[in-house]
């Protein structure tokens, strides 16, 4: 998660004492609300907007690099090394987004909803996309990565509505952050990088880190115990006493 939200709050709070830049975002508004074509919105993007989509671009391509390592051999890494690769370059443009946004001095609401929806992609989806290729499949495996992704989407949310009222240091960013950010899943990521190097996959030498548990009942499928890894992360991410403070 960028910083560029509290850009735009910092924005907001000097606006009650002064009349400064907006950071374009006025501007971004009538852009957005004009008729004026079909790709008027291009028009309306921000540089650090442009960026951003480079963040969801990467995990959308992480997804889609999963889904191709479940269609090959389970022992053709290759994929799924490119996939999990693909997460922390999304990382790097998720901090450069916040980045040029101070920079260029220009911030907006738009390009806070789409950082969010960016980091959905790469930091929740796309690792869980790469669990599930690399053997968390069974029924109750999908549910907990479910509720990993749908944890990052609430504590995404929350962030949103929240950052506003979080206490503020001097040059107006949020002193921390509640709940651990969303991409702190990279070091799950890591973890499976190196699962995938000793062959702890589905269909390799090992067999998934940790085997199964319960799969001789056929209605549920059993349940790999290294899901509670996601379950745990997705808790902590919601959580609302754990404080990171923020670089």
């Amino acid at each position: 998660m960028s910083l560029r939200s509290s850009v735009a709050n910092g924005a907001a709070d000097k606006s009650s004492s002064s009349p400064p830049d907006d950071g374009g975002q006025e501007k971004q508004k009538k852009l957005l609300g004009a008729d004026a074509g079909h790709f008027s919105m291009i028009k309306a993007l921000h540089l650090a907007d442009l960026i951003t989509e480079l963040n969801g671009f990467c995990g959308f391509m992480s997804i889609l690099s999963s889904m191709r390592y479940c269609l090959g051999s389970p022992t053709s890494y290759g994929p799924i090394y490119i996939a999990l690769a693909f997460i922390p370059f999304g990382l790097f443009f998720d901090f450069m987004d916040g980045k040029v946004a101070r920079w260029r001095k220009k911030s907006s609401l738009m390009g806070q909803e789409l950082d969010s929806l960016a980091d959905l992609i790469s930091f929740g989806v796309a690792p869980a996309s790469a669990a599930f290729a690399l053997g968390l499949r069974t029924p109750l495996d999908t549910i907990m990565l479910s509720f990993f992704v749908l944890c990052g989407l609430t504590r995404l949310a929350r962030f949103n509505v929240t950052v506003s009222t979080l206490p503020k240091d001097a040059t107006g960013k949020s002193k921390y952050f509640e709940g651990t950010p969303i991409p702190t899943s990279l070091g799950m990521v890591a973890a499976m990088a190196w699962a995938v190097s000793q062959g702890y996959v589905i269909g390799g030498e090992k067999g998934v880190l940790g085997g199964i548990i319960g799969d001789e009942l056929s209605w549920w499928g059993g349940v790999h115990p290294v899901v509670g890894v996601f379950v745990g992360w997705g808790c902590a991410m919601v959580s609302r006493t754990i404080h990171i403070p923020k670089p």
